[in-house]
């Protein structure tokens, strides 16, 4: 006889995190190993992360550097704070720098071709709500086009997108099937702080306004120690979030 759902018994017991003791000691233990594996340990902070960025960066350096982005107090030990506490002389410098939204690379490339690499390298990405528009977007009256150019040279919308397109907030209406702009208007200035909609809006007309990078900061050196680099800001990474390749 099968049971009743009343006889069934539901544990109310939290289930345990993903952070246990066992996997801080791991991940301690995978940084120090790479310290003594490679030869510089960067601080380094990401501006408008995006997954999809940091895994085609990640990529970039595969077999030739190690990142790790998030669990900063956890990193922060790996490295040690003070001089009694540091893997290796100078690494404390680093370690009570680690905080908020920073991470640490290590590679064995050498300095002034990886500062290179990273100053020229990044990614256009969408725009999230909050972000601060790049510049200034008129939307004609006419046919809406996408992508979106100062020369009106994109293609028009499907008529069944005029109904999503009036619910974003465009002054929309179907011209022989065609969702047009009835009144030209300002969507953007540069400068403003973009709602949801106004995102949404940009990412069908093709516009990209933030730009995935990565800052090196200060770093430590086998040879030299700690050496001195820019201030990074650490935004506020959630502390239960990790991150590594």
């Amino acid at each position: 006889m099968p049971k009743s759902k009343r006889q069934r018994v539901t544990t109310l017991t939290k289930t345990p995190g993903r952070t246990t003791r066992a996997s801080k000691v791991a991940l301690v233990n995978e940084i120090r190993s790479n310290i003594d594996k490679f030869e510089h340990v960067w601080l380094f902070s990401v501006g408008d992360m995006r997954n999809e960025g940091l895994k085609e960066v990640r990529q970039q350096w595969r077999g030739t550097g190690r990142f790790f982005l998030g669990k900063t107090r956890v990193m922060a030990k790996a490295l040690g704070t003070d001089p009694e506490t540091e893997y290796a002389e100078g690494l404390a410098e680093l370690g009570k720098r680690l905080n908020g939204e920073l991470g640490l690379f290590l590679t064995s490339h050498p300095v002034d071709e990886t500062i290179e690499w990273f100053q020229t390298w990044h990614k256009q990405e969408y725009a999230r709500q909050g972000h601060a528009a790049t510049k200034d977007v008129s939307l004609p009256e006419g046919p809406l086009l996408t992508p979106w150019t100062e020369d009106n040279s994109g293609d028009p919308f499907p008529h069944s997108m005029d109904p999503q397109l009036r619910q974003l907030g465009l002054d929309t209406k179907l011209i022989r099937g065609v969702p047009s702009i009835a009144n030209a208007h300002i969507l953007c200035r540069k400068g403003e702080k973009l709602s949801s909609e106004k995102c949404r809006i940009l990412k069908l007309l093709a516009i990209q306004m933030a730009d995935f990078r990565i800052n090196l900061g200060s770093r430590w050196t086998k040879d030299s120690g700690f050496v001195q680099g820019e201030e990074l800001e650490a935004g506020n990474l959630s502390g239960d979030e990790m991150e590594e390749d």
